[in-house]
């Protein structure tokens, strides 16, 4: 059995939570996507957020490979509201990905990008009408339908449309996910899915429906979850609810997708499992559980979403101002904050950081970097040793890539970042800086 974990260790031993070859360089700078991210700060300004392409690519492939290796009948789909843009959603297409959407926006982004739309999943707890609508004439291959009221609403459009389509059901299994409550979505009392006292009417309307194909079963337990018990636990949950559904109703279950969640080292405490373990434990499960309540294989999906896009990310900011608050705390200002990164004020989220631009120097002093917004709580790292910061300083934050610029806002009126991809020392501009004219670029009367 595989028990390799993810320990990060070494000098500078925040820079194994940056991108792949992440290095310094002569000039004590730091080096991302073979960028100088000094000079790319000179170039694009900041707050700015950097994406490498080779983690990208990397994360993508390593999923593939090890669950591909001990699951053979297996399709990943990426969780887009971890982060989605054209550019990523090309990426995803080119490395035979599916995309799992929650809304209408995120599957116009898809469209935009030409991306297969037989490949996606459409989930949501609430999927409006119209929503429920454009995912039927986009052909999406799989709707994930949440709750009986939805099952209704969707076999009504198809059987007006003249539709036949694909779906789902999401079960919550009602498994603790031992995360935070914020991110938990597989208990009894969760927002999403069939709970299993219901489910079975669910499954059995479903499969008295002409217009409805359902193939399989959901379920997603939760978000930075790290340690494989709870997808074991779910997965005996949902295949022995599959089992009595088949012997009560001749339910057959084609297609098992066990959503994402893998978590990821955020700081250099973490001790996250490998992807390897992940997948070892969760195929052997699978098959042990099928030969046991004598199921056939099902076709397996896996939605991971954070684990593909987090460590590509960086967050660049510059120092404007130092504060020391009655000898107690030492407050660094950046020019960023919970506009373009709420997760520590949303989550109380842990980040590291390091001096972009004197990464040899030694860390002496315990600064707390805080953003630039008008709230207490806008602090992205608390309490983390620093060399001696200068005003003018770049701060980069690793570990940037997911949720944070989805989850970003306007507030105080405050412009969004540019995303720049990196490639081998070049570096692509994805979304240029808003201007003041964008916000108001809406307004009417």
């Amino acid at each position: 059995m595989i028990v390799a974990v993810v320990i990060i260790k070494t000098m500078n031993k925040r820079i194994r939570l940056f991108p792949y070859g992440t290095m310094v360089n002569d000039e004590n700078h730091l080096v991302v996507g073979g960028c100088d991210v000094v000079e790319l700060m000179a170039k694009y300004g900041t707050p700015l957020y950097l994406f490498d392409e080779l983690t990208l690519r990397n994360r993508c492939r390593e999923f593939k490979s090890e669950f591909g290796k001990r699951y053979a009948d297996i399709t990943v789909v990426y969780a887009s509201k971890a982060f989605l843009h054209t550019a990523i959603a090309v990426l995803l297409k080119e490395e035979g990905y599916g995309m799992d959407v929650v809304s209408g926006g995120e599957l116009y982004i898809a469209e935009t990008a030409n991306f297969p739309m037989d490949k996606v999943y459409f989930h949501g707890n609430n999927k409006s009408a119209d929503e429920l609508n454009t995912a039927l004439k986009c052909c999406v291959g799989r709707i994930v339908v949440d709750n009986y009221n939805e099952l209704c609403a969707l076999a009504k459009l198809t059987e007006n449309g003249g539709y036949t389509q694909d779906i789902l059901l999401r079960v919550t299994p009602g498994v603790d996910a031992h995360t935070h409550s914020h991110i938990a979505t597989g208990g009894f009392s969760s927002k999403f899915g069939f709970s299993l006292d219901n489910v079975e009417d669910g499954i059995s309307h479903a499969m008295s429906l002409p217009c409805l194909n359902l193939v399989g079963l959901h379920f997603h337990v939760g978000s930075l979850i790290g340690e494989v018990k709870p997808y074991l636990d779910a997965i005996s949950v949902v295949l022995g609810l599959a089992a009595e559904m088949k012997e009560k109703h001749g339910f057959v279950l084609k297609e098992f997708n066990i959503g994402g969640g893998y978590s990821v080292p955020y700081t250099t405490e973490d001790i996250i499992p490998e992807i390897a373990y992940y997948a070892e434990q969760i195929a052997e499960c699978i098959t042990n559980t099928c030969q046991s309540l004598r199921l056939k294989l099902p076709h397996l999906v896996i939605e991971p979403g954070r684990s593909i896009v987090a460590q590509a990310g960086v967050a660049l900011y510059r120092v404007g101002n130092i504060k020391d608050a009655a000898g107690l705390v030492r407050y660094v200002a950046v020019d960023g904050g919970m506009a373009d990164n709420i997760r520590p004020a949303l989550y109380s989220a842990r980040y590291e950081a390091v001096l972009a631009n004197r990464m040899n120097e030694d860390n002496i002093e315990q600064v707390t970097i805080a953003g630039h917004f008008c709230e207490s709580s806008d602090i992205l790292v608390h309490g983390i040793k620093l060399p001696q910061v200068n005003i003018g300083d770049i701060i980069a934050i690793p570990v940037c890539g997911a949720y944070c610029l989805p989850m970003g806002s306007n507030y105080n009126a405050a412009l969004k970042p540019p995303i720049v991809m990196l490639s081998d020392g070049c570096d692509r501009l994805i979304r240029r800086r808003e201007t003041y004219q964008d916000l108001t670029h809406c307004d009417v009367g």
